[in-house]
């Protein structure tokens, strides 16, 4: 279980400042256009303060079931700011905070509609998703845990006062998902100046889709999911901010070359790799000098690098 007292404290005393601070040590941190270039970003205050971002892949997903409420909030009591999440759209327009494109692995659905295989999300409604149990495959304890919309997941976020790394899942599958959740975050409150600027990132594996995102709101953060060649880095460096790169994709050189550009906001760009979930993993990716480090166990990466 998770339960390190000391990582957990040093985590929560570091959010507490940040967010007296107005930001965290992230890219979003010093926002769009607030004049910052190559070395005054993130490389700057994360070496002040003694590591990377830490993200809670999908909240605290090693401890509580993945992309649910009780996720978000176990990586709050952990002390947690950042949490990751993933967005699709139900048959009837909702969007809804679940990784897979089928119900199957992570709630009942086979068992409540055992006779619509594959039980993919967008064939189903809201009200139908609402009522599956999202937490008994993860234990007993999560037994009733719900699906949420992507509005819920996003008042919660606020309530806890936390930050939000949200991945449009497969955009291929939802045409105009980008306009939608662009819609979805204006009306809760999530498109003003603090949360563009300190609280929100936008990522997908889709460039297309991060181009879309850039295109309809040139304010926001913008990641892509991937590891692109050094060659075509300077492509991305157009629409985004960030590249987010699987661990075992990258080198300390290929990390060099993506801070060495400018992204879309004129500032160094970033790196925030995944899924990193032991210390020897997180302590190897760091000395790669990567921004952050998105994990299922953000306590088990805290201790290991002091990140925050």
């Amino acid at each position: 279980m998770y339960v390190r007292p000391a990582a957990a404290a040093a985590a929560a005393f570091l959010g507490f400042t940040l967010t007296l601070l107005g930001g965290t040590a992230s890219y979003a941190a010093t926002g769009p256009g607030s004049g910052a270039t190559t070395g005054t970003g993130t490389g700057t205050v994360r070496a002040a303060l003694g590591g990377p971002v830490v993200y809670a892949h999908r909240g605290a997903s090693a401890y509580a079931p993945e992309n649910t409420l009780d996720a978000i909030d176990l990586a709050m009591q952990m002390g947690f700011p950042w949490v990751e999440n993933d967005v699709q759209r139900t048959k009837d327009g909702v969007l809804v905070v679940i990784h897979d494109d089928t119900l199957a692995r992570t709630t009942d659905v086979e068992q409540r509609f055992p006779g619509r295989a594959p039980w993919k999300v967008k064939d189903f409604t809201w009200a139908e998703i609402s009522r599956l149990d999202a937490g008994s495959w993860f234990g007993d304890e999560y037994a009733g845990a719900s699906v949420p919309s992507l509005r819920q997941y996003l008042d919660r976020v606020q309530r806890n006062q936390q930050r939000l790394l949200l991945e449009i899942k497969k955009p291929e599958l939802y045409p105009g998902i980008e306009e939608q959740t662009l819609k979805v975050l204006d009306e809760a409150g999530w498109l003003d100046e603090r949360h563009v600027t300190k609280r929100l990132v936008v990522q997908s594996f889709s460039a297309d889709s991060v181009r879309i995102v850039h295109g309809l709101r040139p304010d926001l953060v913008t990641a892509f999911l991937g590891t692109p060649t050094v060659a075509d880095l300077p492509r991305y460096a157009e629409f985004t901010d960030r590249i987010n790169p699987w661990h075992t994709t990258i080198s300390a050189d290929w990390v060099a070359a993506v801070h060495a550009l400018l992204g879309a906001h004129g500032k160094a760009m970033e790196v925030d790799t995944w899924i990193v979930d032991d210390a020897a993993t997180a302590r190897k990716v760091q000395a790669m000098g990567v921004d952050g480090i998105i994990t299922n166990a953000p306590d088990v990466v805290q201790e290991a690098v002091g990140g925050f």
